[in-house]
């Protein structure tokens, strides 16, 4: 070979190497993606048999308390003997049956919140002795898998919860045979329940299968007609959210405006259901002017609809739409639930840029810091996160029954197990009502923001701990200096009070703390015209000492009645004097159409 050849032929030999070991990289990293659709694809269909839960992460949390278990001779003496006194107990009490003068529950109470158990039909012999022998088989149940030394908190809450549901499959109020309610109703009706709880399961069964979303509790409850009634008008429309701007009903209002978040996990008109429990109707009745978000329900086309979309296209561009409305006027901005931990984002980012347009920041039942989240992060660990999302990129959302589903499983016996026991063994349906036809128009989230919220606030905490990335750089709550009023339920399954309580060690402003008696709707949703609701509220100033929840809720005295009025009444105090209404919408968005607008029923 020539040498000029030769030399021709080394220099591109580099080059060549180069083109080769360029193509192997791309063969491989295709090859691996491949690797990955394939294996998301099948933990898709494996969460269909799972009901989203990722058996991986089930086995790891066994594992860990079988082998700690297995490691500890004196706990498993303890159990064991608790499980022979158990026994020995319920024996004796048995043998002692029938006692006129012997005490209903004798052995064993049920939790406060456990309702399965307590019409009087129970406190009768056998039917008690099925009872006690249930709860104190839970209550042993719970004993064994707690408190084993060394395994990991989240794996011992995981066995404890996932146990705890397999039992609730058990109770003796799931049966006929030994429900003296079901039993009571068979002997007066001829056995006609279980024919009309057989109607009902059919009615369900079809319903389910073509695909309907609408419970059968949801009676004649229609949006727009007997839901979400509030006069309005849809001022603005983009493609994430409809703006509503409800007309005023008083002759003159506060000049600043409410700005109202709802969750884009459940539809917005919780807070606008019928007009005798509407928030939306309230608020205008003294003298507010109130905007309201409306989310449009995300199909698999919007899979890369992410977190931060919600936050420009939502509440930055509706601030944007007041302000067009009302200039000048700074807003007293609501946040509900996610919505809640949205606008606490929004409004960190405003306070980073210097933006004063708030006037006050509201919290419902939303979090900030998700380290005590309740029940819901039993399963928030890589392993169901990544599960999660492989079933989620499957069809780019997350399903309204998934959905649903988890919020279910978390009061089982009140959501899935006493509704079953009433419609197909008594036969019996509930009587509809608004909230229950709310609760069946479900939602669903887009994949790329529902991974986002998992990892980034649920996983990693990103949010209170001051990661939180907003156009590349970080936000921190402490930065808000606007007063805020916070309010928590007693008894919320979805975001523990003692988690919103929380906001106190993350801001830097006057914080209202307000606890209400109630669950996460129904404490929430809670006019003056209902009886029976109760709260207890405090003001902590900016730089005063911290005060832990216990503390405070043992210092706090309750006070019976409605929140509504104590909220309007500090709403009020920071507002300027009654002055006239302001315009309607802007001359943009003349086209569009009356509330509840388009998008709700999507």
């Amino acid at each position: 070979m020539p040498k000029a050849e030769a030399s021709a032929v080394s220099s591109l030999a580099p080059a060549v190497a180069g083109d080769v070991t360029a193509t192997a990289v791309q063969a491989r990293q295709q090859t691996e993606g491949e690797a990955h659709q394939a294996d998301r694809a099948f933990h898709a269909m494996l969460a269909r048999l799972t009901g989203g839960i990722s058996p991986v992460a089930l086995l790891l949390a066994y594992t860990d308390w079988l082998l700690h278990l297995a490691a500890s001779p004196q706990r498993q003496i303890e159990i064991s003997q608790e499980a022979v006194q158990d026994a020995k107990r319920l024996i004796e009490s048995a043998q002692q049956y029938p006692k006129p003068d012997q005490e209903p529950w004798s052995l064993i109470k049920p939790q406060p919140q456990d309702r399965r158990f307590a019409r009087p039909e129970w406190e009768s012999p056998p039917f008690n002795l099925f009872a006690q022998a249930f709860l104190l088989g839970e209550q042993w149940w719970h004993n064994a898998t707690t408190g084993v030394r060394g395994v990991a908190k989240q794996n011992e809450a995981i066995v404890e919860f996932s146990v705890r549901q397999m039992l609730n499959v058990l109770a003796p109020s799931n049966f006929a045979a030994t429900n003296p309610e079901v039993l009571q109703k068979a002997f007066q009706s001829g056995g006609e329940n279980f024919l009309l709880g057989w109607q009902n399961f059919c009615s369900d069964w079809m319903r389910l299968l073509s695909g309907g979303k609408a419970s059968a509790n949801a009676g004649d409850f229609v949006v727009g007609e007997t839901v979400a009634t509030s006069r309005g008008k849809v001022v603005f429309r983009n493609e994430l959210i409809e703006l509503i701007q409800y007309y005023p009903v008083t002759g003159k209002v506060h000049p600043e405006p409410i700005l109202i978040v709802p969750a884009w996990i459940m539809k917005y008109y919780i807070l606008d259901l019928s007009p005798q429990n509407s928030l939306v109707s309230y608020l205008t009745g003294q003298g507010f002017t109130v905007f309201m978000i409306s989310w449009r329900n995300p199909g698999a086309a919007d899979r890369d609809i992410a977190f931060d979309d919600y936050r420009v296209l939502g509440a930055e561009a509706a601030l944007a739409t007041i302000e067009d409305i009302v200039p000048g006027r700074q807003v007293h901005a609501l946040g509900y639930c996610l919505g809640g931990t949205l606008l606490s984002i929004a409004a960190a980012t405003m306070a980073r840029e210097g933006d004063n347009r708030l006037k006050s920041i509201n919290l419902l039942a939303a979090q900030t810091d998700f380290t005590e989240a309740g029940e819901l992060t039993l399963f928030i660990n890589e392993s169901q996160v990544t599960f999660l999302e492989d079933m989620t990129w499957q069809h780019g959302v997350l399903d309204t029954t998934q959905m649903a589903g988890a919020f279910q499983l978390l009061r089982s016996n009140d959501l899935i197990w006493s509704r079953m026991t009433r419609d197909y063994l008594i036969g019996e349906r509930a009587p509809p009502s608004d909230l229950m036809a709310w609760n069946a128009d479900a939602t669903r989230l887009p994949y790329r923001m529902h991974s986002e919220y998992l990892r980034n606030l649920f996983l990693d905490n990103d949010l209170a701990e001051g990661r939180y990335l907003v156009e590349g750089k970080p936000i921190s709550l402490s930065d808000i200096h606007t007063p805020m009023f916070v309010a928590g339920t007693l008894r919320d399954h979805v975001a523990p009070w003692k988690s919103t309580y929380k906001i106190n060690l993350l801001v830097d402003a006057d914080v209202t703390y307000l606890l209400t008696s109630g669950g996460h709707n129904a404490g929430i949703v809670a006019p003056p015209s209902e009886q029976g609701h109760s709260y207890r509220v405090r003001t902590k100033p900016a730089h005063a000492t911290y005060t832990g929840p216990d503390e405070w809720l043992k210092t706090v005295a309750p006070v019976e009645g409605s929140w509504w009025p104590e909220w309007t009444k500090w709403l009020a105090a920071r507002s300027g004097e009654l002055s006239e209404p302001p315009r309607m919408g802007t001359a943009e968005g003349r086209n569009l159409p009356d509330a509840p607008g388009d998008y709700v029923r999507g």
